[in-house]
């Protein structure tokens, strides 16, 4: 390059300095050109491939996450009822038809077998099965008992449900007929299964609606007929 000068007499030294210039300046270019298709261009995708991995996963669909987000039963399976009604009965009569744990067996629609393993005054627990062959729940049943007013029951080891609770209160029924109480009734229950928790969805109001008909009934067995027709209360 130099001897390329030295042919060029005519030039200045201003003009070559500018000539050199401009060639190294076309050099600088050419080799970060160079560099840069090598150094840039071709390794990224071979240095990271697990880049272009993750980008390719996340533009699956998965249809069953989707049906899960969906399902009314993902984040809740607990349901409730709660109903109020007069009785033709009075509040230690209905209590003691609903407290006789013992006696569930032969009236309560679907119980198989219920017998109290142990009691003390307030308390009391009790062994229940529950359901039909070869669905069957077996479960311990705590009780809270306040003598005539309130009935509490809390399934404490089952493996059909999560959680269940039934709560029967009574209070004093119509002013006029002493022999009456006002019922109060809730039960809250959540199945382990999403099935059962979609057939209870499905079938759960009248299910239990029959459930309660079935101590009103056995009252009228225990102690004779109601004093009034059965009302819903307000």
């Amino acid at each position: 390059m130099a001897s390329s000068f030295n042919n060029l007499p005519k030039l200045g030294k201003a003009s070559v300095q500018i000539v050199r210039a401009e060639i190294g300046l076309f050099n600088a270019r050419r080799c970060h050109y160079t560099c840069r298709v090598l150094t840039v261009k071709t390794p990224e995708l071979l240095t990271k491939p697990d880049d272009v991995q993750i980008t390719q996963c996340r533009t699956f669909f998965n249809p069953f996450e989707k049906a899960a987000e969906l399902s009314p039963f993902k984040s809740n399976r607990r349901k409730e009822y709660s109903e109020r009604r007069i009785l033709g009965y009075t509040m230690d009569e209905m209590y003691r038809v609903v407290a006789d744990v013992n006696e569930y067996k032969h009236f309560v629609p679907w119980c198989l077998s219920s017998n109290v393993v142990s009691q003390k005054p307030g308390h009391a627990k009790a062994k229940l099965e529950v359901g039909f062959e070869p669905l069957v729940e077996r479960y311990t049943s705590t009780l809270t008992l306040a003598q005539p007013h309130l009935v509490k029951a809390v399934c404490t080891d089952g493996k059909l449900f999560n959680h269940l609770i039934t709560v029967w209160r009574f209070s004093p029924g119509l002013p006029d007929n002493p022999r009456t109480c006002t019922l109060d009734f809730w039960i809250s229950f959540e199945f382990r299964s999403a099935l059962h928790s979609k057939l209870a969805y499905m079938f759960f109001d009248e299910v239990v609606k029959k459930m309660v008909k079935a101590f009103e009934k056995r009252a009228a067995v225990v102690y004779g007929e109601t004093t009034i027709r059965v009302q819903e209360g307000g």
